[in-house]
């Protein structure tokens, strides 16, 4: 009489006798290990707690937001489970781990996601610690890239749309820095006039930093500066660019050698700045050439002194040539290339990464990037089909733009609360909101001449531009849309090489291979340094550089290499040259 057979539905069902039996059992096990000695629990919140399963149905309703009456039916099952280990200490990421496993067999998946724990498996936590020669700042490598796991871990399981986070790991797109991903923006452009205008204030945020008032020398500017490009340097995951150096030093004082000495230790200062992930938070200063010359000579060489003693320079030069020659400061900025330093040439504003900044007067502003789609990918997949190439494209485009747009308001809800208490307190950007999006593309050259087979010719050239242009449309019509400002560039991502390591699993390491002209796909434009001085305006590279360069909204890294033993004068040479061609290029030095 425990169970009976129900006709209708052709299966035997549980009767209420059975239903009593099942329970008395239950509770005389209970009884019985109850008898024998209680079950603790080791909790997270570094305490020994007696077991309790009503904390069970409690943690299901809070943190899963499940029903009460399928929060007692998984926790009577889990607690069946519990009771049957022989053990006098449970943990309580051992119950979490019950509790996700009977969600899971339940077909719950989206509660589990939910209440599952974040975090790092024992083995990699070790491989931190045995792995130390891979660690370059110290413990703050150690600390940085465990909490980022977690953060990266829970942005792609709860925050991110499943589609992009899926395109993600499925290597059609990449999110750089996703630990910091709803916590900071990536470029920032800022006013020093605005940041230093009241000192260090920061309103009951960073307690245990030193209040400053507004300088009055030039000493007192040596003090704060560095206190504040510290600060503010926490605050982007990618870059902060500075404007108004020149005009600021002037004010505090007309003595070159001063201010030269005491820019050298601003710099020096600077470079401790914490670093948020492996590739350090520039910090770049935008140089109009219009400026005094003197003070701008100065600036340079300061900047020249400081990279000769830095192996890698986090700290950065924008040289602005719209209204000026760079001729007149080209000798010691040839110097400076070929030290190491890190500059870029532009005509405007821009970051050192060629990210543009539309505005044309000198206001706050914050740029979102960070996602980078994989052109080559789309290329393979739509059979040699341009049409349908560039509809794959503007499909992978929408739901990535409506991703950024909820970070958008992630990352502005936290500015506006002060977790980045420069944004928050030193500039306008909260009121005047502006911030807008750019969607980066790699590849771009082996997916349209290499995979979908289209010549390097004119007509090659004319599909390669209209792949850019249709991509720039929707970005500007779902802007639109959504109320944003949105732009496409062609700038240096992070981690590329896993695009190719992908893609060779998917299509055979070969067929990769053969579209590759390094280890992983193009990024921006390079333009070859030798027989440079020979080209004109109207030479094809050039032309298509600029064609390029004026579609592309949101900015085009031109980068132009030397060869590591290329003299200072065939430097300088070079980069006058560019100058009087192209509106932006970055020039650097090949290492050994």
């Amino acid at each position: 009489s425990l169970v009976a057979l129900n006709k209708s539905e052709r299966r035997y069902t549980i009767t209420n006798l059975g239903k009593l039996v099942l329970s008395l059992a239950r509770q005389i096990e209970e009884r019985s290990i109850i008898e024998s000695g209680k079950m603790y629990v080791r909790t997270s919140h570094d305490s020994i707690e007696e077991f309790n399963s009503e904390k069970i149905i409690q943690s299901l309703v809070r943190e899963g937001s499940l029903p009460l009456e399928l929060s007692q039916k998984i926790t009577e099952e889990v607690e069946n489970r519990i009771y049957k280990f022989q053990t006098t200490y449970l943990t309580g990421s051992l119950i979490r781990e019950m509790v996700n496993n009977v969600l899971l067999e339940h077909g719950h998946e989206e509660y589990r996601n939910k209440l599952a724990r974040l975090g790092m498996p024992v083995f990699e936590v070790q491989e931190m610690f045995t792995n130390v020669e891979n660690i370059q700042n110290g413990v703050e490598d150690i600390l940085f890239t465990s909490g980022k796991n977690t953060l990266a871990e829970y942005l792609l399981t709860n925050t991110l749309p499943k589609d992009i986070a899926d395109s993600h790991l499925s290597g059609e797109l990449h999110i750089s820095n996703l630990g910091l991903w709803s916590l900071i923006p990536d470029t920032i452009f800022l006013n020093l006039k605005e940041l230093i205008e009241d000192g260090i204030d920061l309103k009951g945020k960073c307690p245990g930093v030193t209040r400053i008032p507004a300088p009055k020398t030039l000493d007192d500017l040596g003090k704060l500066l560095p206190m504040i490009f510290n600060l503010v340097s926490k605050e982007s995951s990618q870059e902060v660019v500075i404007d108004d150096l020149a005009p600021v030093l002037g004010k505090f004082s007309k003595n070159i050698s001063d201010i030269e000495k005491t820019l050298i230790d601003i710099f020096t200062m600077s470079s401790t700045s914490t670093s948020l992930d492996k590739s350090s938070t520039v910090l770049s200063f935008r140089i109009p050439l219009s400026t005094d010359k003197k003070l701008i000579n100065t600036i340079f060489s300061a900047y020249n002194t400081f990279v000769k003693s830095t192996p890698a320079p986090k700290i950065g030069l924008v040289v602005d040539y719209e209204k000026g020659k760079v001729a007149d400061h080209s000798e010691i900025l040839s110097q400076t290339v070929s030290l190491g330093g890190n500059i870029t040439f532009s005509k405007g504003m821009c970051s050192t990464n060629a990210i543009r900044n539309s505005s044309k007067i000198s206001e706050p502003s914050i740029k979102l990037g960070s996602l980078t789609i994989n052109l080559p990918r789309l290329a393979l997949e739509s059979s040699k089909d341009e049409t349908y190439f560039r509809a794959r494209l503007v499909l992978l485009m929408k739901p990535a733009i409506a991703a950024m747009t909820t970070r958008k308001k992630d990352v502005s809800d936290l500015i506006r609360r002060g977790v980045n208490p420069i944004l928050a307190e030193k500039t306008q950007f909260m009121q005047k909101n502006n911030s807008s999006i750019i969607i980066n593309l790699v590849g771009l050259k082996e997916a349209v001449h290499k995979i979908l087979g289209h010549k390097e010719d004119k007509e090659g050239k004319a599909i390669l531009n209209k792949v850019l242009q249709t991509a720039v449309d929707i970005a500007h019509k779902k802007g639109q849309e959504m109320g944003i400002d949105v732009s496409i560039a062609m700038v240096d991502s992070d981690e590329l090489t896993r695009f190719v390591t992908l893609d060779s699993e998917k299509y055979g390491k070969n067929s990769i291979m053969d579209v590759l002209e390094g280890d992983h796909y193009s990024q921006g434009l390079e333009l070859n340094s030798t027989g440079f001085d020979k080209l004109t305006a109207k030479s094809e590279i050039i032309s298509d550089c600029n064609k390029i360069s004026n579609i592309l909204d949101g900015g085009l890294l031109v980068k132009l290499p030397f060869d590591a033993k290329a003299k200072d004068a065939d430097i300088k040479k070079i980069i006058e040259k560019a100058s009087s061609l192209i509106s932006s290029f970055k020039p650097f030095k090949l290492t050994n």
